[in-house]
């Protein structure tokens, strides 16, 4: 089975290209929801989370605090390669156990942060989402209700355009309209149908 390595800048469009894909019925294993369901009370990673962070990242239903959780990663670079420490061996393990479980041609792994956390290694192919950089921060500052500048710290923090496009063996440009993706979608749906024959 050939596996497609989705990643891109926060806020590039990653789900849309996503939905495309699923209409396919393309079997997307996303490392966001897994980060999420990982993080949840009485999960491995919240202990250790709790643990090393203290209570004060909990909020008073038990669960995380994930928007606190953000600030204090993207204003202290220890904390955020300590709760990197914790998250990523344990998303990793369950791409390759959800991937290794399909029965499909091809299968989507939408990993935001694939470069940063080392996870190419895990997929036979890598898809960019790209996304002008201006274009980029607007959206995030939408998204999240957060300030120009917050928008800017966490895209920092990621790798950058340039890096991600570098290790790309495909593109989408966001910079389409929502038909022009779909019939990108459509092309890559039947390249990577073609390419998983070979494997």
């Amino acid at each position: 089975m050939l596996k497609v390595g989705l990643t891109g800048g926060i806020a590039s469009g990653k789900s849309t290209i996503c939905n495309l894909f699923s209409q396919y019925n393309i079997p997307i294993i996303d490392a966001d929801i897994i980060a999420r369901k990982i993080v949840e009370p009485n999960q491995t990673a919240f202990k250790e989370i709790v643990q090393l962070f203290g209570d004060s990242v909990v909020q008073n239903n038990g669960t995380l605090n994930r928007k606190q959780m953000r600030q204090l990663i993207f204003s202290n670079s220890v904390a955020k390669q300590q709760l990197e420490a914790i998250l990523h061996p344990q998303i990793r393990q369950q791409l390759i156990q959800q991937s290794n479980q399909l029965d499909a041609a091809y299968c989507i792994l939408a990993i935001p942060l694939l470069l940063e956390a080392d996870m190419s290694d895990l997929v036979d192919r890598i898809l960019v989402v790209d996304i002008e950089l201006e274009q980029q921060i607007k959206r995030l500052c939408q998204r999240d209700n957060i300030s120009l500048q917050d928008a800017q710290s966490i895209i920092t923090s990621q790798s950058s355009r340039e890096q991600k496009l570098d290790l790309a063996d495909d593109v989408i440009s966001n910079a389409n309209s929502i038909k022009s993706l779909t019939a990108l979608v459509s092309e890559l749906h039947n390249k990577y149908r073609a390419l998983a024959k070979n494997i």
